[in-house]
C-alpha cells in the first residue's frame, strides 16, 4: 500500500479513483500526503500566512439550511445586527494591527436596503484604511447587479460555499425550493467569477449521507470550476437543526477532523497556487486544528475581530471557539499559533490568490 501511495503522489494528474484511495489512507500513508502537500505549498505559494480579520456583522438570515444554527426557523437564536459604526471600528482595528484584509460575513439577506448598506460600508472601509485593507465578503446568493455594485464599491473577493457539489446531497442539507436552489448557487458562482471577483467556494466534510466519492467529486468540482480560493471545514452538528436527527450516521468527530486535513492537503496538490483557509471549525475539534491545517497546505487564517459580546450568537455549529475573547486577544493568540507552524505572517499584505493573478492575466 505504501508504495502505491508514493506512486500516486508522483503522478502529474490524479484520477478520481486516486483521490478516493488517498482519502481512505491510514496514518502512515496520510502523513506522506501531508508532507507532499506541504512541499507543494512552499513551492507555489510560499511559507506565508495571510490574515483575514473576520467581522460577523449579523446573524439575521432568510435561509433555512438544515445544518445551520442561525437558520430562519431557529427561534432560540438571539438575533443581532452590529451597528455600522462598530463594523467600521472593527475594520479600523484590523487596519491598525496590520491585518492586510478583512471579511464581512452575515446571514443571507436580499433587499435594496441591505445592498446599499453593504455598499456604504465597503466605501467607508476603503476610506478609513486609505485603500490599504483588502475586502472579502461572504453574503450569500445575490442578484448579479448587487454583486457588481459591491465589486465597484471596493470588495474584490467573494466566498460562496457550495457545501456539496452533489445535488442529491445538497438537498439533504437544504429545503428543495426556490430559495435553496442548487442551480442558483452555481449561477451565482459563475457570475462572481465573470464580474471579476477572486471567487471562493467550499464544502463541509463528514456530513451524514456523504461518501468518499462525493468528496473526491467536490475536489474536482473546485478544480474544474477554476476557483481562486477555498474555505472548507468539518461538519459539526448543531442540536437545534433538522440535520441533527441524523447524528448517529456521523463518523467520529476526530475522523471528520483528519478527513478535513486530507481534503485540504489534496486540494493543495490539485490546485497548487490557490488560497486555502484554515477553518475555525477545526479549532472547535482540536485546540491546534488551524495550525495543523496550515502545516498541510492552508495559507489563510481568519482571526475574529467581531466585538466579543456578539460572538456567541453567531453559532453555525456547536462548540465554536474564541467566543469569550475580544479582537486584541485573538490577535495575540494568532501570532503565537502561527509561529508554532514555522510559517510567517504576511502583515500589511492582501495576500491575493496567485491563481487569480495567473487566471486573469
Amino acid at each position: 500500500m505504501s508504495n502505491t501511495i508514493d506512486t500516486i503522489l508522483k503522478q502529474v494528474n490524479l484520477s478520481k479513483e486516486d483521490i478516493i484511495r488517498l482519502l481512505q489512507t491510514n496514518k502512515e500513508d496520510r502523513n506522506k500526503i501531508f508532507t507532499h502537500a506541504a512541499k507543494v505549498k512552499a513551492e507555489y505559494v510560499g511559507r506565508k500566512v495571510y490574515y483575514r480579520g473576520l467581522i460577523e456583522m449579523s446573524n439575521i438570515c432568510s435561509k433555512n439550511c438544515y445544518y445551520c444554527g442561525i437558520r430562519l426557523d431557529n427561534k432560540n437564536v438571539e438575533r443581532y445586527d452590529i451597528s455600522d459604526s462598530n463594523i467600521i471600528d472593527a475594520a479600523r482595528f484590523a487596519h491598525k494591527n496590520n491585518y492586510g484584509s478583512i471579511v464581512l460575513q452575515a446571514g443571507e439577506i436580499i433587499s435594496p436596503k441591505f445592498t446599499k448598506r453593504i455598499s456604504n460600508l465597503l466605501k467607508q472601509i476603503k476610506e478609513i484604511s486609505n485603500n490599504k485593507l483588502g475586502i472579502t465578503i461572504s453574503l450569500g446568493e445575490q442578484p448579479d447587479e448587487v454583486y457588481k455594485e459591491w465589486f465597484e464599491s471596493g470588495a474584490h473577493r467573494y466566498l460562496l460555499r457550495i457545501e456539496s457539489s452533489n445535488p442529491d446531497l445538497y438537498y439533504k442539507l437544504h429545503p428543495k425550493d426556490k430559495k435553496h436552489d442548487f442551480e442558483t448557487r452555481l449561477s451565482c458562482l459563475k457570475s462572481l467569477q465573470k464580474i471579476g471577483y477572486q471567487t471562493g467556494t467550499g464544502v463541509m466534510i463528514g456530513l451524514p449521507f456523504q461518501t468518499y466519492e462525493d468528496l473526491a467529486n467536490d475536489l474536482f468540482f473546485m478544480k474544474d470550476f477554476d476557483i481562486d480560493m477555498c474555505g472548507m471545514g468539518p461538519y459539526i452538528e448543531h442540536n437545534e437543526t433538522p440535520l441533527y436527527e441524523y447524528k448517529d450516521l456521523l463518523m467520529p468527530i476526530d475522523d471528520r477532523f483528519t478527513l478535513t486535513l486530507k481534503m485540504i492537503a489534496l486540494l493543495r496538490i490539485l490546485m497548487k497556487d490557490i488560497n486555502i483557509a484554515a477553518a475555525t471549525a477545526l479549532q472547535a475539534i482540536n485546540p491546534i486544528g488551524r495550525e495543523k491545517a496550515i502545516k498541510v497546505g492552508a495559507n489563510i487564517i481568519m482571526p475574529n475581530v467581531t466585538p466579543g459580546m456578539y460572538r456567541n450568537s453567531y453559532k453555525l455549529y456547536e462548540n465554536k471557539p474564541c467566543t469569550d475573547e475580544e479582537a486584541a486577544d485573538c490577535t495575540n493568540c494568532m501570532e503565537m499559533r502561527i509561529g508554532i507552524t514555522g510559517d510567517e505572517i504576511g502583515y500589511n499584505e492582501w495576500g491575493d490568490s496567485k491563481h487569480f493573478e495567473k487566471r486573469r492575466s
